[in-house]
């Protein structure tokens, strides 16, 4: 597998379409220079024009393709009121304007963006290993599966699941609560996702971390939010601690997990994406990591 497979930190493109291909290119540039090189896109994103952008970036010079992971995502279709397709064409058609619209040959990583309650797992793996022949995708993965829907696929999918992108930051982690609140009857305890946490440590498979600062129901950041003043206040205690900024904390509270898990960094300033690259030098301890769960308003049973 590259080397950069597995890397703490990937940039999340999907606010990256209003951008220029001179803009882009300089981002993606300031990116390598602080040693991050996966990218992280959909089909949807912006339409395409992420991906189209992206690829033009790429094509103005200075960045050499062979040093990036690009990772992309299908299954989600606009048409309509919208649906998810997972068919063997749709998969097929998706990956072919992925490359046309970045040009380039080949993606490092593709990924099923979202569950499609009508798929047919042999379908999904005689795309998968057209794609993985002609060499156009070298690894495969999932969005938003639990267990169950991943080990279905699994049992005709020739190639390793490998990556399993999920919403988690400290206020939306309910991967930990449902391990931790264990045969009570508090909110926590509900496993919504099948132990999803625990079932990819014991598969393999890593965990991207999708919107790692947002609140519950998209309220928003929970930095600096009203709505979270003692994990604030313990932000804020650990970022002077350390010397670095509360967005490098919440992003170390994601890194300190032994599931080794990915932080996608959905931002087009290159000072946020700094703040988050920072955290790769942070090792929170076992209480600070506690604390700042705790602060949150998780209860320690």
């Amino acid at each position: 597998m590259q080397k950069d497979a597995k890397a703490p930190i990937i940039v999340g493109c999907m606010r990256l379409a209003d951008m220029t291909a001179q803009e882009m290119n300089a981002y993606i540039a300031q990116a390598v220079e602080m040693d991050v090189k996966f990218f992280d896109h959909a089909d949807i994103y912006g339409g395409g024009r992420s991906e189209q952008v992206f690829g033009e970036a790429l094509q103005l010079g200075g960045i050499d393709r062979e040093d990036l992971f690009i990772q992309s995502k299908c299954a989600i279709r606009k048409e309509g009121m919208g649906f998810y397709d997972q068919s063997k064409e749709y998969i097929l058609e998706s990956v072919d304007g992925i490359l046309k619209r970045m040009q380039i040959d080949y993606l490092d990583s593709l990924l099923l963006h979202r569950p499609d309650a009508l798929v047919e797992p042999e379908e999904v793996a005689e795309a998968f290993e057209l794609l993985h022949q002609q060499g156009k995708v070298r690894h495969f993965g999932v969005s938003n599966h639990k267990p169950s829907q991943i080990a279905l696929l699994q049992k005709y999918v020739k190639q390793p699941i490998i990556y399993n992108q999920m919403q988690f930051s400290i206020a939306v982690s309910n991967m930990i609560a449902n391990g931790m609140e264990v045969n009570m009857e508090t909110p926590g305890a509900v496993d919504y996702d099948g132990s999803v946490l625990d079932y990819c440590r014991l598969h393999d498979i890593t965990i991207q971390a999708w919107s790692p600062f947002q609140m519950p129901s998209w309220q928003g950041c929970f930095i600096g939010s009203e709505k979270y003043p003692q994990l604030n206040e313990k932000l804020t205690e650990l970022a002077k601690k350390y010397g670095v900024a509360e967005t490098t904390i919440a992003a170390a509270w994601i890194l300190r997990h032994p599931a080794h898990i990915q932080v996608i960094a959905g931002t087009s300033k290159i000072a946020h994406l700094k703040e988050i690259v920072d955290a790769t030098g942070i090792q929170l301890s076992r209480q600070e990591w506690y604390e700042l769960y705790l602060s949150a308003g998780h209860p320690l049973p």
